[in-house]
C-alpha cells in the first residue's frame, strides 16, 4: 500500500470514530447492567426538589419551617450546609460581634442556607432587607477587621420585591418595636456596655466605633509595644485624618501604668458616648467635635495590663492554688503590670528636660520652651511605647492634654520634677502656673467627690488645695511625660489621679463612669480658652514655626503647618507678640473678660526683613536641634515591614481567624478583608 493510500486510511477511521462519538445516542448504564439488558438510551428523570422540613440547628427559629435544596448556594444536603464556613460563620457571629447586630445577620445568614420553601418554590429573601442590614452592621464587621460574607451579597443572592421575596426579619422587627413601645422615654439612650476589656475587645471596640461614625471618627495606630501590640488611637472630629486651621487639637491618654485600669475603661466607653451621642443629636457633642479634635489613646501600655488583667484573674479565682483573694482587685501588689514588657516604668522613660531648665533659666539666651532631645537621651533605654508617643507628641498641633492614672483622687500638674534636687516635696511651678491651675481646676471641680473636702483620700491630703496640687509638691520624679508636653511642644498636660483603687471591680466601672463623664466633657471643652490666630506674611501665607510670646510668661508657643496658634491663657490684661526668623516683630495688646465662652482671635501680619545671625539665633528650633529626633536610628527595627517569601509584606491574620481554620474545611479566605 503506498503512502496516499495509508493516509485516507487513517483520516476515515478517525471520521468513522468522531461520528460514532457524536451521532450514537448516549448510553446510561450502572457497572453490569449491559449484561444484564437493562442499559437505557434515555437519561434517568432527574427528581424535583421538593420541600422538606427545617432541621438546621441555629436556623431553627426562623419564621418558616420548610425549606428546599440544592439550597441558594448549591449545598445539596442539609449535611452539606451545616459543614461549610458559611454555616460556621453564623454559629459564632453573635460572639465575634460581641451581640451586635443580632440576631439579624444570623436570620439573614439563615435565609440563604436555608431559604423559604412554599408550594414546592424556593422564594429568594428581599434585597432590600440585605441592603438595610449591610448599612447598619458593616461596620461592625470592620471593626474586627473581617470582609462583608459573601453569601450575603445583596445582589447575587437576593431578590426584589417585584420577583417576589421573603423579609426574614419581618418577625424580629415586630417583636423588636412591642419592646420598644414599653421602653420608658426617660432611660438613657446610649447603651454602654460596663465591662472590662481585654486587648482584642478593646481594638474591636474602637474600630467598630470608628466605622459606626466613620464621618466623624477614625482609628490609627501610632506604633507597637514592647511585645507588637497596636498603640491604636481614635480621633473624632468633622474632618477626621486632617487638621483643620484654628481647629484646636486634644489628647487624652489612659493606661500608661499597665495596672491602672480605669483610665483605659473611661476612655472606651468616652469614645463610645461620643460617637453615640453626636449620632442621636446631642447638641453639646454635636458642637464640641465639629469645634475640635480628639484624639484618644485609651492603652498606652497594653502589654502591662495583660499582665495586671492575669494576675487579677488569678487572685479570683476560687479553684486556683494558693490563697484566694475575692479582693484580688484591691491587692493588686501596686506594681504587677504597671511597667512595660521591658520593665521600664514609662512616666520614668521621657527625656529628663526639665534638670536642664533648672541649670541654664537664669541664662537669658537658654531656651524655656521647644527644648530639644539630649543626643545622650538615646544612649539609654529608651521604650517603644515611649518612642511612639514622642513621636505623635511631635506631629501634631496639640493644645492640651491628660494623661489618666490611679492610685489616688487628685490632679496634679506640671513641674513633677523638683527644682532643688534635695527636696522630694517642693514647690515647682512652670511659667504657666495659672493656666495649669485652671487646667486642673477644671477637671476636679467638674468630678462629683474629687474637689470635696470631705472625701476619703488613699493616704496623701488634698483637702486644702481642693483636689488639685503641683506635681513636685506631691512627690518629685524625673522622666515624666508631662513635663516633656510642655518643654517639647506647645502642649499642657495634667495629670488625673482616678481614686485609690487602681484596678477596681466591675461594678464599680458605671458608677466611677458617672463621677469623671461630666469631668471629661468639661475639660476637653475647655481648650478653647485663651486665644488663637494665624500668623502670616504680607502675601497672605501661613508661616509655620513663628514663636507667639506673652510679656511676663517666659514660655513662648509655636505656629503650626499652616501659621495657625493657640494660647491658653486665664483672665486679664496681655502684651502678645509674634515673630519669626526672617521677619519683623509685631505686637498687641489683649484683654481677655472673665467667663469667655470660646477663644479670643488674635492674627498677625509679619513683614519680611534681612536675616542677621546674632543671638537671637538661640530662641528658634532648627533642624539641628529641636527637629533632631532619634539621629541614631535606634528605634528602625520597630517600624521595619515584615516581609514573607518573594519580599512580600507579610500580612497577620486577624485574631478570629483560628475560628475558621480546621482539618477538611477550605480556608474562607474570602473572610479577609484585603485577600
Amino acid at each position: 500500500m503506498d503512502k496516499d493510500n495509508t493516509k485516507s486510511l487513517a483520516v476515515f477511521i478517525l471520521l468513522q470514530i468522531w461520528a460514532t462519538s457524536w451521532c450514537a445516542p448516549p448510553r446510561f448504564c450502572e457497572p453490569g447492567d449491559e449484561i444484564l439488558g437493562r442499559c437505557s438510551n434515555s437519561p434517568p428523570e432527574e427528581e424535583q426538589p421538593k420541600c422538606t422540613e427545617m432541621n438546621l440547628g441555629y436556623c431553627n427559629d426562623m419564621e418558616y419551617s420548610s425549606t428546599m435544596y440544592p439550597n441558594i448556594l448549591g449545598h445539596r444536603t442539609r449535611l452539606e450546609a451545616e459543614s461549610g464556613a458559611e454555616y460556621l460563620l453564623l454559629s459564632v457571629i453573635h460572639g465575634l460581634l460581641n451581640g451586635e447586630c443580632s440576631p439579624d445577620i444570623r436570620l439573614l445568614g439563615c435565609s440563604v442556607l436555608a431559604p423559604r420553601c412554599q408550594g414546592d418554590r424556593l422564594i429568594k429573601p428581599c434585597r432590600s432587607t440585605c441592603e438595610a442590614v449591610r448599612k447598619g452592621c458593616n461596620h461592625a464587621f470592620e471593626g474586627i477587621d473581617m470582609a462583608w460574607p459573601y453569601f450575603l451579597d445583596c445582589d447575587r443572592f437576593f431578590a426584589s420585591d417585584q420577583e417576589g421575596c421573603h423579609d426574614p426579619l419581618v418577625g424580629l422587627r415586630g417583636r423588636q418595636d412591642l419592646a420598644l413601645s414599653n421602653i420608658s422615654p426617660e432611660e438613657p439612650s446610649t447603651i454602654i456596655q460596663f465591662t472590662y476589656h481585654s486587648n482584642a475587645q478593646m481594638y474591636s471596640v474602637l474600630k467598630k466605633t470608628a466605622a459606626k461614625c466613620s464621618q466623624i471618627s477614625h482609628v490609627y495606630s501610632i506604633g507597637r509595644s514592647t511585645e507588637g501590640k497596636d498603640l491604636l488611637v481614635i480621633e473624632f472630629t468633622d474632618n477626621p485624618g486632617q487638621h483643620k486651621l484654628l481647629k484646636p487639637e486634644i489628647k487624652l491618654v489612659g493606661n500608661m501604668h499597665g495596672n491602672e485600669v480605669l483610665g483605659r475603661q473611661l476612655l472606651l466607653y468616652l469614645a463610645q458616648y461620643l460617637c453615640s451621642e453626636y449620632l442621636l443629636g446631642n447638641q453639646r457633642i454635636q458642637t464640641l467635635i465639629n469645634s475640635t479634635r480628639i484624639h484618644i489613646l485609651a492603652s498606652m501600655n497594653p502589654d502591662g495590663y495583660e499582665l495586671a488583667a492575669s494576675e487579677v484573674e488569678d487572685n479570683r479565682d476560687p479553684d486556683s492554688t494558693g490563697n484566694s483573694n475575692q479582693e484580688g482587685h484591691l491587692l493588686n501588689g501596686w506594681t504587677n503590670g504597671r511597667t512595660n514588657a521591658q520593665n521600664i516604668d514609662l512616666n520614668r522613660n521621657f527625656p529628663d528636660l526639665t534638670s536642664g531648665l533648672y541649670r541654664n533659666r537664669r541664662s537669658r539666651h537658654f531656651r524655656t520652651d521647644h527644648i530639644p532631645i539630649p543626643d545622650s537621651y538615646w544612649f539609654g533605654k529608651v521604650a517603644p511605647e515611649t518612642y511612639a508617643v514622642m513621636k505623635w507628641i511631635r506631629s501634631l498641633p496639640f493644645v492640651q492634654s491628660a494623661s489618666l492614672h490611679g492610685g489616688e483622687l487628685v490632679v496634679s500638674y506640671p513641674f513633677d520634677f523638683s527644682r532643688h534636687p534635695l527636696e522630694e516635696r517642693m514647690f515647682s511651678p512652670t511659667a504657666d502656673e495659672q493656666s495649669f491651675k485652671q487646667l486642673a481646676r477644671t477637671y476636679a471641680d467638674a468630678h462629683t467627690s474629687m474637689a470635696d473636702n470631705n472625701t476619703e483620700r488613699c493616704g496623701a491630703s488634698f483637702y486644702r488645695t481642693g483636689g488639685i496640687i503641683n506635681g513636685a509638691m506631691w512627690y518629685s520624679f524625673a522622666g515624666g511625660m508631662s513635663d516633656f508636653n510642655y518643654l517639647h511642644t506647645n502642649c499642657l498636660e495634667i495629670t488625673v489621679e482616678l481614686g485609690c483603687d487602681k484596678f477596681p471591680s466591675e461594678e464599680e466601672l458605671y458608677p466611677e463612669w458617672l463621677r469623671n463623664k461630666e469631668a471629661l466633657l468639661s475639660f476637653m471643652e475647655s481648650v478653647h480658652r485663651g486665644i488663637k490666630g494665624v500668623v502670616r506674611d504680607e502675601d497672605g501665607n501661613g508661616i509655620k514655626g513663628a514663636s507667639i510670646s506673652v510679656k511676663g510668661i517666659r514660655h513662648d508657643i509655636t505656629t503650626a503647618e499652616d501659621g495657625d496658634y493657640w494660647r491658653l491663657l486665664s483672665s486679664g490684661t496681655y502684651i502678645l507678640s509674634a515673630t519669626a526668623k526672617g521677619f519683623s516683630k509685631v505686637s498687641k495688646r489683649i484683654h481677655l473678660p472673665h467667663h469667655m465662652i470660646r477663644a479670643g482671635q488674635v492674627n498677625f501680619v509679619l513683614k519680611k526683613v534681612p536675616v542677621e545671625p546674632d543671638l537671637d539665633d538661640h530662641f528658634f528650633p532648627t533642624t539641628d536641634t529641636w527637629e533632631r529626633f532619634d539621629p541614631y536610628n535606634q528605634f528602625e527595627r520597630y517600624t521595619q515591614t515584615e516581609l514573607g517569601e518573594g519580599g512580600v509584606e507579610r500580612q497577620e491574620k486577624p485574631w478570629w481567624w483560628n475560628y475558621f481554620t480546621q482539618p477538611g474545611m477550605p480556608t474562607p479566605t474570602w473572610l479577609l478583608r484585603n485577600f
